[in-house]
């Protein structure tokens, strides 16, 4: 399950007024968001791990340096911003960074991540195979055809597939207002 960013501040608020299983439950929940945003930046999956486990000692750390005021992910993902800058300073990579100005860049961060959070959760209402075409084809800019052969699946099924999620997605939109 992907929390949103209220539920993940709800359990950041929890845990900061002593409720231990909320702090557990938010830990668990932010290893997940950490996982995938290092992926997304780091190749090395042991370097990955570490990231995430020095990320998460940070925000236990330093949690009450949260103000409930603001967004919680943007606080996390700032001390993650900042754990992988150290840590490759600290691996001396000179090579060049893949999205390195994306995770120095704050402005319109937060809005971005909650907007992706948004849309993962609303994806995960969908069946598996829909939720899965969606992302491919219009989140990671896949053609239907790679779409295809990476799930082993028909270019036809990609495209119903992706068809009937957004048509499901809109309806719940519409229904919504």
């Amino acid at each position: 399950m992907r929390e949103s960013e209220d539920e993940l501040r709800a359990l950041m608020i929890a845990g900061l007024a002593g409720d231990a299983r909320a702090h557990q439950t938010l830990l668990a929940a932010l290893a997940r968001l950490l996982q995938s945003f290092f992926q997304r930046r780091h190749r090395d999956a042991a370097d990955v791990e570490d990231l995430v486990q020095d990320t998460l000692i940070a925000i236990h750390t330093r949690r009450s340096t949260y103000d409930p005021a603001r967004p919680v992910t943007a606080w996390i993902y700032a001390i993650a911003r900042y754990k992988l800058i150290d840590h490759l300073r600290r691996r001396r990579l000179d090579t060049s960074i893949e999205g390195l100005e994306e995770i120095l860049a704050v402005e319109g961060f937060e809005a971005a991540t909650s907007a992706r959070m948004d849309v993962d959760r609303m994806l995960d209402t969908l069946p598996a195979k829909q939720a899965a075409a969606i992302r491919d084809t219009r989140l990671d800019g896949l053609s239907v055809a790679e779409a295809a052969e990476q799930r082993g699946i028909s270019q036809s099924d990609v495209k119903i597939s992706v068809h009937r999620g957004l048509k499901a997605l809109a309806a719940r939109l519409k229904g919504r207002r």
